[in-house]
């Protein structure tokens, strides 16, 4: 479990495609010397496990399923990826209850400054957009934010300037994939109102 609050921004070394799955490194400030070999590290909001660490960087397996749901199948050598360690339990939870499941991937649609404020808005698909609310919960790229506006294949996201610097946000442009992780909330409140209109048929 995450909080969406991200603490370091590395860079990908390298993306070893083979068959299906992937080997992803990636450069990092973060303590590594403090992350145990199957620590769980949400990059870019998808949880993934350190399989083997070098002095200033990590590598994780990539498995079929992550590939196919999230935009790291596409990531390059020098991608600007959002990380963050797994929650403790004592942790002050800043953000909001994160899991690391990505649930499909979003364009970047427009990026529009506004003053000191830098408005995003992302397409997606119309399955995604019925879980977001104005005023809700949303993980782009594993940050923790608030659903500005939204409809049935957009939503936007309104940045202030300590989030644009010290996440991936800054380096994203319209047309860019990003991974989108709806609330976990709104995704068991669906699935009851699902459940207990079927049995009501």
């Amino acid at each position: 479990m995450f909080t969406g609050l991200i603490e370091d921004v590395g860079r990908v070394a390298s993306l070893v495609l083979s068959k299906q799955s992937a080997v992803l490194t990636v450069e990092s400030s973060l303590a590594l010397r403090e992350i145990p070999l199957g620590a769980s590290i949400a990059v870019n909001g998808a949880c993934l496990t350190v399989v083997q660490k070098g002095k200033r960087t990590v590598a994780f397996d990539v498995s079929p399923e992550t590939l196919e749901r999230t935009s790291l199948a596409t990531v390059e050598p020098g991608t600007l990826l959002n990380l963050e360690r797994s929650m403790r339990l004592e942790d002050r939870l800043g953000g909001h209850l994160v899991t690391g499941h990505i649930d499909g991937v979003g364009i970047v649609y427009s990026v529009e400054k506004k003053g000191d404020f830098t408005f995003f808005s992302f397409r997606l698909a119309q399955r995604l957009g019925s879980l977001l609310v104005s005023k809700g919960s949303v993980a782009v790229d594993g940050i923790s934010l608030t659903v500005n506006r939204c409809s049935a294949r957009r939503f936007s996201v309104a940045i202030i300037p300590f989030t644009l610097q010290n996440t991936n946000l800054r380096a994203l442009r319209v047309g860019d994939k990003v991974n989108v992780e709806t609330d976990l909330i709104g995704k068991y409140v669906r699935h009851f109102v699902n459940q207990r209109t079927k049995n009501q048929l």
